[in-house]
């Protein structure tokens, strides 16, 4: 059966920053696919929990996806230890908002290392055990500032800008070893991330005026998108970044 193309019996992902929001929602969905989920963030306690909350059999693996040395022992070893990552979802990211002229360095620095080197650093370390069994995937979590660009978020928008590409980059040169790479670009979703944005009853105004679809993005709605682009139903889709929201980047 056709259906057969999303199951994801017998494979095991791993999701970064999945403690909470769309990583968690994420690894929820995968392991209603069937998947064995890794959990990954840098707070053992709160992975922990997450653990608790998905029951079954979860995996935690913490460490900081920041730092190169870290993620590659980290991964290294649960390979040799537990067995193959078949799935990558870099999730793993964070927001500052400030206008461009006092964006502060310290939090540009923070976010080209949290947004852009971390999808680098797991790639490839997960990459190099993928190519040897000449299969994998690897999703990038993108955003609606991959494409659009907002007030107050000008270095944001340029690590997301930079997600994609790198997702191109890692088809490029990975497609040939039987990996697909791809990225998932959520539009405004209610998580912890825009909490502050949520509660703003004026941007939220706005935003439902703005949105074809007229409302907030539920986290369950990433969820499919995330399955397919995990599953053998994406087996020719490679270096792609897919939008989910409600038609924002669609509508002017």
């Amino acid at each position: 059966m056709s259906l057969n193309l999303f199951d994801l019996s017998g494979r095991r992902a791993l999701i970064t920053g999945s403690s909470q929001g769309i990583g968690f929602a994420l690894a929820k969905g995968l392991q209603d696919a069937g998947a064995e989920v890794v959990l990954n963030g840098r707070d053992a306690g709160k992975l922990q929990a997450a653990a608790e909350t998905l029951g079954g059999a979860i995996h935690t693996l913490p460490f900081d996806a920041t730092d190169h040395d870290a993620v590659r022992a980290a991964v290294d070893g649960f390979e040799a230890e537990t067995g193959a990552i078949d799935i990558l979802v870099n999730n793993a990211g964070m927001q500052h908002r400030t206008p461009l002229e006092d964006f502060p360095a310290d939090a540009f620095e923070r976010l080209m290392q949290t947004n852009i080197a971390s999808v680098f650093h797991v790639g490839q370390a997960c990459a190099r055990h993928m190519i040897g069994r000449s299969q994998g995937k690897i999703i990038n979590i993108a955003s609606v500032q991959t494409a659009l660009a907002r007030p107050g978020i000008a270095p944001y928008t340029m690590t997301k800008g930079a997600v994609a590409n790198l997702t191109k980059g890692m088809a490029t040169d990975w497609a040939k070893h039987g990996l697909q790479c791809n990225g998932l670009a959520p539009g405004y979703f209610d998580t912890p991330l825009n909490a502050a944005l949520v509660a703003d009853a004026e941007f939220s105004a706005w935003l439902e005026k703005r949105t074809p679809a007229g409302r907030w993005g539920k986290v369950e709605e990433l969820v499919g998108t995330c399955i397919f682009l995990a599953s053998n139903a994406s087996s020719f889709v490679n270096g792609t970044t897919v939008f989910v929201d409600g038609g924002i980047t669609a509508s002017l």
